[in-house]
């Protein structure tokens, strides 16, 4: 896989603000939730709608259900390759009478020619899409951007062994939990959340163990050792009433003194007619470019399962939360338009005085530095199900699905120092300090089934089907474009070989695909309007509508040896 298009070093393409670092981290979260739990972990669960707790997949039962190892004998090897499409886009348009402080020429959704006019006379519908797949690299701990097309992994190697005679089964894997990550053009409207993004989750050792306590019932667990890293570069802006007065101070007010510096003047405007390019709603105020990670993410997996016949079972399986500390470094750009208004402000007596008095710097530099971290808890995950057959050829898969979100109340940020722009985000956040930094998320726990379905058509071939509607973990007042899996459905295909008696192949195609829609001033995590309202809702009265869909293909080699 070689990277190509941008380089990470460009400053231009390196614009946002932390708060769409927050949205990111949601975001990531949100994939772990709604995008990658249990999607691309083992193919034949893929083909069964990962409905498997009470019929685990072979070695990968370490993360459907532990007690499945005990199932099986001798010496075992698992090779799994899959290559998945990832598609992502929104729409943003502008709903009746829609401005902010009396601005409407906002350049995502107006045709206009630029500087044609304060009122947009003729709008379009906005429409941001993704060029291909980002990743983000352990150690060299840098981006690489895919070409456009599906990205492949693999092989994904697993092992399992049972000495005869015993009723233990050890077992270990490398797998994919969580991997994900986009860039976009460098002119696309969708770059106030995200213009490359990179999220991995790779669980490099798995120690397991199955064991068998009688004919029918067997108990297993797993512990995982993972690396977790998160990447972003994004545009930060905030069209909001507050920055439509600063743009009518700056066009309107200050237009007369345009070219004079006047001591009296700033005296009395403080200083806030100083700058040559004034703020306004639709600017770009700053850029982002953050990197952590942990490389040392331990987790475990109980599980439970009860055969009593070959016609039915009943399964259970218990995914422990895990505590990540992410460590890394941001870099905060400003925009020229930021440092004018910030240091023409602090450079006037008055205005430095009413800088201090807020808490601001009275200089700001081009870029900020330091050192970021964060605490997360991936949420706990149970799930339980069962297998019946009610035809010997004919096997039904049911599971109940649930995760544990409302742990995820906020996200707490911690800075090694202060800066300029957190301390902007103190004026509008509660909670917010000199270096740290809350955003409220307001997440839910789910539940939600899942269906699999397999057909024997002979000894060796079986052919599989299976569907999982997938619940929202986000409130509709906290949805975003950047985290565009809210309720989803996943389809999927499948079959499987028996080559020889010690061999198999499996197939699957999978596709996920989630739609929604966030009106106008409905969600404070994308478009609401109000002057409190700056972090973050960078498309602040629009209307937003999002699709993903998530196509996957998926092979697999077992064999004993």
């Amino acid at each position: 896989m070689v990277g190509q298009g941008r380089t990470t070093s460009t400053p231009l393409r390196r614009r946002g603000w932390r708060w769409a670092l927050i949205a990111l981290l949601a975001w990531a979260g949100g994939s772990q939730a709604q995008l990658a739990t249990n999607i691309g972990v083992d193919v034949r669960a893929m083909s069964m709608g990962n409905a498997v707790t009470a019929d685990p997949p072979g070695i990968m039962s370490i993360h459907f259900n532990p007690a499945g190892l005990a199932r099986l004998d001798g010496r075992r090897m698992d090779l799994q390759f899959l290559a998945v499409d990832l598609s992502l886009s929104s729409q943003f348009s502008a709903p009746p009478d829609y401005n902010v402080f009396g601005f409407s020429d906002d350049p995502v959704v107006c045709a206009d020619a630029p500087g044609t006019g304060d009122r947009c006379q003729n709008f379009r519908t906005g429409k941001s899409g993704i060029e291909g797949v980002s990743l983000y690299l352990p150690f060299v701990n840098d981006f690489v951007n895919l070409p456009p097309g599906p990205l492949a992994a693999g092989p994904v190697p697993s092992f399992s062994i049972r000495p005869e005679g015993s009723k233990f089964t050890f077992a270990t894997a490398t797998y994919l939990p969580m991997v994900a990550g986009f860039y976009r053009d460098k002119n696309d409207p969708g770059n106030f959340m995200g213009s490359r993004v990179a999220l991995n989750r790779l669980t490099y050792l798995s120690p397991s163990v199955g064991y068998q306590v009688t004919d029918t019932l067997s108990i297993g667990a797993s512990v995982g050792f993972s690396y977790q890293a998160v990447g972003l570069e994004t545009d930060f802006r905030a069209p909001n009433d507050l920055l439509g007065f600063a743009r009518i101070v700056s066009e309107s007010i200050c237009a007369p003194f345009a070219g004079e510096s006047n001591f009296a003047l700033d005296i009395i405007l403080f200083g806030i007619c100083r700058p040559n390019e004034g703020l306004g709603p639709f600017k770009s105020l700053a850029s982002l470019d953050v990197t952590m990670d942990d490389r040392f993410s331990p987790s475990y997996n109980l599980g439970i399962l009860w055969e009593p016949n070959d016609r039915f079972a009943w399964g259970a399986v218990w995914h422990s939360p895990t505590k990540v500390r992410m460590r890394g470094r941001y870099n905060i750009a400003y925009s020229n338009a930021t440092r004018e208004t910030i240091n023409g402000i602090g450079s006037s007596p008055t205005g430095a005085i009413a800088l201090a008095v807020l808490g601001v710097p009275n200089y700001v530099g081009l870029q900020d530095t330091g050192i970021i971290n964060m605490d997360i808890t991936m949420p706990a995950h149970f799930q339980t199900g069962i297998k019946v057959k009610p035809h010997e050829r004919l096997q039904f898969n049911m599971d109940a699905v649930w995760t544990d979100y409302s742990t995820w109340d906020a996200f707490n940020f911690e800075f090694d120092s202060s800066n300029a722009a957190l301390a902007l985000a103190r004026l509008f956040t509660p909670g917010a300090t000199s270096d740290t930094l809350s955003y409220p998320l307001n997440f839910r726990s789910t539940w939600n089934l899942a269906f699999g379905a397999e057909f024997t058509v002979n000894d060796r071939l079986k052919l599989r089907a299976g569907f999982e509607p997938r619940a929202s973990a986000i409130p509709n007042n906290r949805r975003m474009p950047m985290v565009p899996i809210n309720e989803a459905r996943y389809y999927s295909v499948g079959l499987g070989y028996r080559w020889s008696e010690d061999t198999e192949f499996d197939f699957a195609f999978a596709m996920l695909e989630s739609r929604d829609h966030v009106p106008a001033n409905s969600s404070c995590s994308a478009n609401c309007t109000g002057i409190n309202n700056m972090v973050y809702n960078p498309y602040a009265g629009l209307d937003i509508k999002t699709k993903a869909t998530i196509n996957m293909f998926g092979f697999a080699y077992r064999t004993r040896f």
